[in-house]
């Protein structure tokens, strides 16, 4: 992967891919539309931030019209072997390995309905844990019936999934709409998360995608005791909340 701006150290990165069938929202997003990423691109020129948007579909005139200094767009040629929720890890992977050198500190969150409240690399609780993953969370347990059906596929072919569903059964359910940290984690963690769709998530045929089963096994059973979530990296999922106390808000 090559990109044509200066990278810098700090950054924020979603991606929008869009003209596939959403099996989240139950449509397909139109192919041109801004106005699904103008708050979370607002969040990040407010605060001056730098963000990246990875996308498919927009055209030239609207990269054209929105890009600054602030925010960028890049984009990239969509895999329909895989879900739009799972092919952004494979852009995340490409892009950390032909720039992971350049990068400090890193987010990657969903679009259309995160936005930045405070600016997180300056918060004291992110930079006194450089080793954890911060992510963002719900109010359920992973032990609940739309993980339960969400896992299926990812059960039937991981050989210890029964298990870690068994062992973290009663943990908070992390969301991946929001996974950060310094970049000697998250980078190693991205690249895990890509092989395991890659291993175990082609052939997923379920009306569920497997991110957040994938996403929850990983962080889980691997990287337990570094997870950072809930307040303040992310305001209550789905609560609509405008506690600016939070890093981001996810609904």
């Amino acid at each position: 992967m090559i990109i044509d701006f200066k990278i810098h150290n700090n950054l924020i990165v979603a991606s929008h891919i869009t003209g596939i069938y959403d099996v989240n929202r139950n449509t397909t997003l139109a192919n041109d539309d801004f106005s699904m990423v103008a708050d979370w691109a607002r969040s990040i020129k407010a605060l001056q931030l730098h963000g990246i948007i990875f996308h498919n579909n927009f055209s030239e005139e609207t990269c054209k019209l929105h890009q600054s200094d602030n925010i960028c767009f890049v984009k990239i040629d969509y895999n329909s072997l895989y879900n739009p929720n799972v092919f952004r890890y494979f852009v995340y992977e490409a892009f950390l390995k032909s720039y992971a050198h350049l990068i400090k500190n890193i987010f990657f969150t969903d679009i259309s309905d995160v936005v930045v409240n405070k600016n997180p690399f300056q918060e004291k609780i992110y930079l006194d844990n450089p080793t954890s993953i911060f992510c963002g969370d719900e109010r359920e347990i992973l032990d609940n019936e739309w993980m339960q059906n969400h896992s299926n596929h990812l059960r039937s072919k991981i050989p210890d999934y029964a298990l870690y569903e068994t062992n973290f059964k009663n943990e908070t359910l992390l969301n991946c709409g929001i996974i950060g940290g310094h970049i000697s984690i998250i980078h190693p963690f991205i690249e895990e998360l890509k092989t395991i769709h890659q291993e175990y998530n082609l052939d997923n045929d379920t009306n569920y995608t497997g991110d957040m089963g994938a996403f929850n096994y990983l962080a889980r059973s691997r990287y337990h005791h570094k997870i950072i979530h809930g307040n303040p990296v992310n305001t209550e999922f789905k609560s609509y909340s405008n506690d600016f106390s939070c890093w981001f808000k996810h609904k």
